[in-house]
């Protein structure tokens, strides 16, 4: 399975709470919630290259899963850690590195949408893209 193409968000369950549980404050959780984020993702076997757009950023990284690297969440929170792919899901676990907490993100294709699923100390979330 391939994850490749443009994903717009529809809709979030529970974000704003993961949010507030992060510890991004209520200005920039409100202004998050309608980010209106867009994802480009290119998958070469391995190697992932993802293109963030939203109303607030434009990001592109690399990756390689299993391969461990550095990024940075749209409010600053500095993170490392790895993609790898456990049967037609992707997982990635990143550790923060102001207080050392990790952040287990998984991204699957269900149907003809992109679901993005949050897991921190103990609030999940999740975000639906649609093919755009």
């Amino acid at each position: 399975m391939t994850f490749s193409g443009t994903w717009k968000v529809d809709h979030s369950d529970n974000y704003e709470k993961f949010m507030e549980q992060m510890g991004i404050n209520l200005v920039k959780r409100k202004l998050a919630a309608h980010d209106n984020l867009k994802i480009t993702l290119e998958q070469t076997g391995n190697t992932f290259h993802v293109k963030e757009v939203s109303a607030f950023r434009t990001l592109e990284l690399d990756f390689t899963l299993g391969v461990t690297f550095e990024y940075s969440l749209a409010d600053g929170t500095e993170l490392s850690g790895a993609w790898v792919m456990e049967g037609e899901m992707l997982k990635g676990s990143f550790t923060r590195k102001d207080n050392g907490k990790v952040l287990t993100t998984t991204r699957q294709i269900v149907g003809d949408e992109l679901v993005q699923s949050y897991s921190y100390e103990g609030v999940d979330a999740k975000r639906i893209f649609k093919r755009s």
